[in-house]
């Protein structure tokens, strides 16, 4: 093993040359058996995972990647960190709630290949079981998620004012990025101590960032990079958390098309950090080992649609439509799927916009009588028609490339949605209507099973979209360890 000396210093470097980044040293540990919910064949395998393990100085990181099933490592690169002054290396502790937490955690997925058949899994101090079929693992994930709630701490860096930090878009396609910015600001989860907190987080906001700073001509981001990159160097210079992990268990979240690109302002953000998004794409160097895919949520109003407000949504029986979509020509996904199939099948209305005149039907009214809801990407990967779908108990169809759906780490989509490759649109209704009503009837116990996973409260509840967010964040936190 060799160590390649370098200077100290903060060294935020942040990809605009700066400041002098130190070299970085990498070093191969064993292999060691990591979480894994993963399924191969409908059954649950343990993956192996080559552990990384970084030299900074005084400390030391080890990362393993999220759950995956070919088991070979990302190359995760750190820095050396500064020396720590007093009191401001963090807890040790909060490394050992992890070390039980793992613990905790394998045993649940070693047990629960023993466990019972029953398809419902009983949540003590919640009235509503969780069915089994929807998750890859469901012991695994409930030990998880108990573990989270009794371990967790978050800590919301104070830096910054409204609207660009502490404030974000509660209502529209932003929906997400806004609510959980707010409650993260009041969530118990939340933690005033940075010494206890197992993961620190951002609470800037892309959206407000570009209504605020960005100019619609010229196309230029740089202002957008600028501002998130001197944040990150304000942290790091205020505080020692970020240089004590290289930023590896600090994280950002976003549901603007523009967050992945604002995210690489600053490099070892982009590189080290969780990085939450809506726009999930593994083709625009989303890493589903370390990043995390959260729900579009579009809430018009900032409000549950009250057309989706029923104590039991239709049945098959009261759903006359095979399937349904409306939607502009957004990307060359939907081009293709209007082209195909726009007003060509009575029972399967594709529009590119609603008809209107009296007697029309409305966006949600397709919905509620539809059996399969069409949920192809726009100029993103990302659509908040999954999500309607899901609220209107429409089995979602997922037409996309490159997209990874939010919290698959956990829950099993092919139980609850139908996959359709951009190549089989030419035969989109013979696919669906060769669903036979038994498989139908089981695709939409699962909606209905995770429907409350996509559901904003507030405040939040246990298993809501919040929380299941949470729950993905805490995964990855899991894979690293702080020493």
């Amino acid at each position: 093993m060799e160590r390649l000396e370098h200077g100290h210093g903060h060294g935020h470097g942040d990809g605009d040359g700066g400041f002098r980044r130190p070299t970085l040293l990498l070093i191969l540990v064993a292999a060691f058996p990591i979480l894994s919910f993963f399924a191969i064949n409908h059954g649950i395998v343990s993956v192996n995972f080559q552990t990384k393990s970084i030299s900074i100085n005084h400390g030391t990181i080890s990362h393993a990647p999220s759950p995956t099933i070919d088991g070979d490592s990302a190359r995760i690169r750190k820095r050396k960190k500064k020396k720590l002054g007093g009191g401001g290396g963090g807890d040790g502790r909060v490394e050992e709630d992890l070390v039980m937490a793992r613990a905790a955690i394998r045993s649940a997925i070693i047990s629960g290949g023993n466990s019972s058949s029953s398809s419902l899994l009983v949540v003590p101090g919640d009235e509503t079981p969780l069915s089994t079929a929807v998750y890859r693992n469901p012991a695994a994930f409930l030990r998880s998620y108990e573990e989270m709630e009794r371990r967790f701490k978050v800590y919301v860096y104070d830096e910054g004012e409204p609207p660009l930090v502490h404030d974000g878009p509660c209502k529209s396609i932003y929906t997400t990025e806004g609510r959980f910015i707010s409650e993260m600001e009041y969530s118990g989860v939340r933690t005033r101590n940075p010494a206890k907190a197992h993961a620190f987080f951002f609470p800037f906001s892309v959206t407000n960032m570009v209504h605020f700073l960005h100019r619609p001509t010229p196309y230029d981001i740089t202002k957008l990079r600028g501002f998130l990159a001197g944040y990150v160097r304000s942290v790091a210079s205020n505080h020692p958390f970020w240089n004590r992990s290289a930023g590896a268990d600090h994280f950002m979240l976003s549901c603007h098309d523009w967050g992945p690109m604002a995210s690489r302002g600053h490099r070892e953000l982009y590189e080290n950090s969780i990085l939450a998004f809506c726009n999930a794409n593994t083709s625009e160097g989303f890493n589903p080992r370390k990043d995390v895919s959260i729900p579009e949520i579009n809430l018009y109003s900032g409000f549950f649609p009250e057309e989706l407000h029923k104590p039991v949504a239709p049945g098959l029986t009261a759903r006359p439509y095979l399937a349904f979509f409306a939607g502009g020509r957004h990307g060359a996904i939907r081009q293709e799927l209007l082209r195909l199939w726009k007003g060509k099948v009575p029972e399967m209305p594709v529009f590119e916009y609603l008809p209107g005149g009296p007697g029309g039907k409305d966006y949600y009214s397709f919905l509620l009588q539809s059996r399969f809801c069409l949920c192809p990407s726009g100029y993103e990967v990302a659509s908040p028609r999954v999500v309607e779908a899901v609220y209107a108990e429409c089995v979602p169809v997922i037409v996309s490339d490159s997209y990874v759906l939010p919290f698959s780490d956990v829950l099993s989509w092919e139980s609850f949605s139908v996959a359709v490759t951009v190549e089989e649109l030419p035969r989109l209704r013979e696919i669906l209507e060769a669903v036979p009503v038994v498989e139908l009837r089981r695709l939409r116990e699962g909606v209905k099973a995770v429907k409350r996973h996509f559901v904003l409260n507030s405040p939040a509840k246990r298993f809501d979209v919040f929380h299941m967010i949470l729950h993905s964040v805490w995964l990855r936190r899991l894979n690293i360890k702080i020493l």
